[in-house]
């Protein structure tokens, strides 16, 4: 009856689903696959290094993120970006399995000629043909919103390749598009709210900027480019993934913008940026809650961030003169046309996700850029990464070196790195390495690592063997420009007080939150970085098979044992999903030693004529044994005991009915031995009748000679199960004349309930046990996972055996 009322209820949400009724009127098809079906969400949180998102859940920005780390039992990793550390090189090691898939923001194809800058659409449209060649996309069959790459997905929205909507909305009827946005006012009055907001903080900014000395006209062009990508394009980002989760997409990636893009203006720590992240939290809030009422899969949600950022000094500023002009003052070239404007680092240039005519439109008075290489020398600098593609190239080794110490001296670079291929010897194919020049000497890596990148760096092996490649990377320039090393204040090249793509602390150190019992590639780093979590992602989606570092068991100690009973209810949840695995994964986050699983059923038709127990055995990989209440012909129902301890059973049989209704579900138990740290444990689970006296008759039998009272059930004992009966019941003070409640026994706890899932008022599941055993922990996990993967919420007992007290 519970469940039917959670289906109702669920059935009425859908209906007034503003995304079901966009499917409706946009013509879009679910997938309709089958509920167990996994899919996922990607939401990348663009910017964000790991000490500011460790800083906002200090100061109270993200309340959501802050509550799946406590309610919904996420986890955080760090994460290396990788080099460079801009999101076009996440996301193409990401989505293709690239490392270095481009040196830089911007730079030059030596093919082609042309200088690429990522986010135009021809320059990100050229690098992902090659990235195509190079590994399976991840996004096959998916969608993606904002992103520099489209991953192979099949619906592509704001991004460099595909301005604004892509085509779901090319066609839509006006009517439709009235009825979007009055369904959607929430999301538009807070746009309203924001624009406001934004537009009074934009005065202070504009003081800012004329007493900085900037051009007026470009602080105010820069106001509204800001508001649509901070604000804009997040809010159309949310509806449209929303519409792609109640369709059932296997994959949809997100990236949030807002963040970097204020990072960039005032600072990654600045009180605005961090103001930015309140927003951004309640869209994933929103986001989150969508998959959870997805009919169609279910869903995993991870959260990551693609790189951080530097809080940096402008070169501009500091010089008084664009990196191209001391570059070209310093081979006596007239200062050539900019080839990337230098007042602005890649933030601007991002309105052109609204669409090609509206940027065209907008972006009319900003610095146009070059896209030939027609001057020389051709620089290209965006944030604290540089490439200088030299006239004269090849220079020889010495005038090389003149040119990099001059940079370095003359022109102010903190420091320029110069790749050396060293001559092949004895059949042994050339090495690489690299000298850096910085006003402190020259220096030479990968043997002064720690000198020029800190010591102290979370990921210098790594980072170190990543910068030289990208000094290797066949479009770098014959001089690498970094504004970074760890000697000196960070610096930009660009009119920005955030930066990234090179190798600081900082812009390097991403976070990945994601789910507790997610699976990740085996690996010796503490660290994940955006290879391992595409290998994870492919291993969810059914892809591709890893070697998991992931382990359900865990050790025990000083002879504890981690007790778990739960009601699985057919594995068949409150969504009216059928799914086994989701029921594993419930009890793989836990690590139980001992699991006492009732309601399973094993080759009935209502579930698929699934062996419920074995599949749930293995994935745990734990040993089992089941027994069936009910057994009719071909089909079983009845409850299990899984375990990773040396496992004997003792005694699998039926508990009493009543005479007088024989028609009534019958009821039984099981009876095992497992052995922990030598000492031999009795375990019975039972699953109670819901008549009073049927239960009280069953209760007797097994506090009888055949169950507990046998001479073989010595201590120390546990019987556990559900008894459908509350703890002042006659039926568990009759338990309790022998055995006693766990959840009482332990000391400062308040018992909780564990029926039925979303509201667990009632205590009818429980974990009986002997004097033998001290409880010292209960737990009663309650997230959203358990609140959907059955009626009942599992039960874990952490008890430890009394030492010298066995017998």
């Amino acid at each position: 009856m519970i469940v039917q009322f959670e289906t109702v209820l669920r059935q009425l949400r859908r209906w007034f689903s503003r995304s079901e009724w966009a499917l409706r009127f946009l013509g879009l098809k679910k997938t309709r696959q089958t509920a167990s079906v996994r899919g996922l969400l990607f939401i990348q949180i663009d910017g964000l290094s790991h000490n500011q998102f460790q800083q906002a859940l200090v100061n109270g920005n993200l309340p959501f993120l802050s509550s799946l780390l406590k309610a919904q039992r996420f986890k955080v990793h760090h994460l290396y970006s990788g080099l460079p550390s801009s999101t076009p090189a996440v996301q193409g090691e990401l989505f293709y399995g690239v490392k270095t898939s481009v040196p830089a923001f911007s730079f030059v194809d030596k093919q082609s000629g042309q200088v690429m800058e990522m986010f135009l659409p021809a320059s990100a449209a050229a690098i992902e043909r090659k990235l195509a060649f190079q590994g399976e996309p991840l996004l096959s069959d998916g969608a993606m919103y904002a992103d520099n790459f489209t991953g192979g997905a099949a619906e592509t929205h704001f991004c460099p390749s595909s301005f604004g909507w892509g085509g779901i909305f090319e066609a839509i009827n006006p009517l439709l598009l009235v009825f979007l946005l009055l369904s959607n006012l929430y999301s538009i009055l807070r746009l309203v709210v924001l624009l406001v907001l934004e537009l009074i903080i934009a005065v202070v900014d504009f003081f800012r900027g004329l007493i900085a000395g900037r051009d007026f006209l470009k602080e105010l062009t820069f106001i509204p480019a800001r508001v649509f990508i901070a604000i804009l394009i997040r809010e159309l980002v949310v509806i449209g993934a929303k519409i792609d989760i109640a369709r059932g997409l296997p994959i949809i990636h997100l990236n949030l913008l807002g963040y970097d893009e204020q990072a960039h203006r005032r600072g990654p720590s600045s009180r605005f940026a961090h103001w930015t992240l309140q927003g951004i939290d309640d869209a994933v809030a929103r986001l989150w809650r969508a998959t959870k009422r997805s009919t169609e899969r279910d869903y995993d949600v991870w959260i990551y961030s693609d790189h951080g950022q530097e809080n940096t000094e402008s070169y501009i500023e500091i010089n008084g003169q664009s990196i191209q002009q001391a570059v070209s003052a310093l081979l006596g070239e007239k200062p050539p046309g900019e080839l990337t404007n230098p007042d602005r680092g890649e933030q601007l240039k991002r309105v052109n996700l609204l669409g090609e005519r509206f940027s065209a439109w907008w972006l009319k008075n900003i610095a146009a850029h070059s896209m030939t290489k027609k001057q020389a020398p051709i620089v290209t600098a965006m944030g604290p990464i540089g490439f200088v593609y030299h006239p004269q190239s090849p220079l020889s080794e010495v005038d090389s070196k003149r040119f990099a110490e001059a940079l370095v001296k003359v022109a102010n670079v903190p420091m320029v790195l110069l790749p050396v291929q060293l001559t092949p010897a004895f059949g042994v194919e050339g090495t690489h390495r690299v000298w850096a020049f910085t006003e402190f000497g020259t220096f030479q890596l990968p043997k002064d690592k720690a000198l020029l990148l800190g010591a102290e760096h979370p990921f210098l092996d790594e980072l170190t063997d990543d910068l030289i490649n990208l000094c290797k990377h066949p479009d770098a320039g014959d001089f690498i420009l970094c504004a970074w090393h760890a000697r000196r204040k960070p610096m930009s090249f660009p009119m920005e007080s955030g930066a990234h793509g090179g190798p600081g602390f900082e812009e390097t150190h991403g976070f990945a939150l994601l789910p507790g019992d997610t699976v990740l590639p085996a690996t010796s780093k503490n660290y994940l970085r955006p290879l391992d979590m595409r290998a994870a992602a492919l291993h969810l989606l059914g892809r591709e098979e890893i070697k998991a570092s992931r382990e359900f068991r865990r050790k025990s100690k000083e002879k504890t044992l981690r007790v778990m009973t739960y009601n699985v209810h057919s594995c068949i949840g409150m969504d009216r999903k059928l799914s086994p695995e989701r029921i594993a994964r419930v009890i793989a986050q836990y690590s139980p030693d001992v699991v006492a699983l009732q309601e399973l059923d094993v080759g009935r038709e209502r579930t698929e004529s699934i062996d419920q127990a074995h599949l749930i055995a293995k994935y745990l990989e734990m040993e089992f044994h089941f027994h069936p209440a009910l057994h009719l012909e071909e089909e079983r129902y009845g409850d299990a005991i899984l375990t990773d301890l040396p496992l004997r059973l003792i005694k699998a049989g039926p508990l009493p009915g009543l005479d007088h209704k024989p028609l009534l579900e019958p009821r039984g138990a099981l009876w095992v031995a497992v052995e922990l740290d030598g000492v031999e444990i009795q375990i019975i689970n039972t699953h109670l009748g819901l008549r009073k006296s049927e239960r009280l008759k069953q209760v007797k039998a097994l506090l009888g000679a055949e169950w507990l009272g046998h001479p073989d059930c010595l201590g120390p004992r546990i019987l556990c199960g559900d008894f459908n009966d509350f703890s002042g019941s006659a039926v568990c003070k009759a338990i309790n004349e022998e055995l006693s409640d766990a959840q009482e026994l332990l000391a400062g706890h308040k018992p909780k309930g564990t029926f039925f899932g979303r509201f667990p008022q009632f205590r009818i599941d429980h974990v009986f046990v002997d004097s033998n055993l001290e409880v010292l922990g209960i737990d009663i996990p309650n997230s959203a996972l358990e609140q959907v993967a059955s009626d009942h919420l599992p039960l874990i007992a952490e008890l430890k055996i009394k030492s010298g007290d066995t017998n």
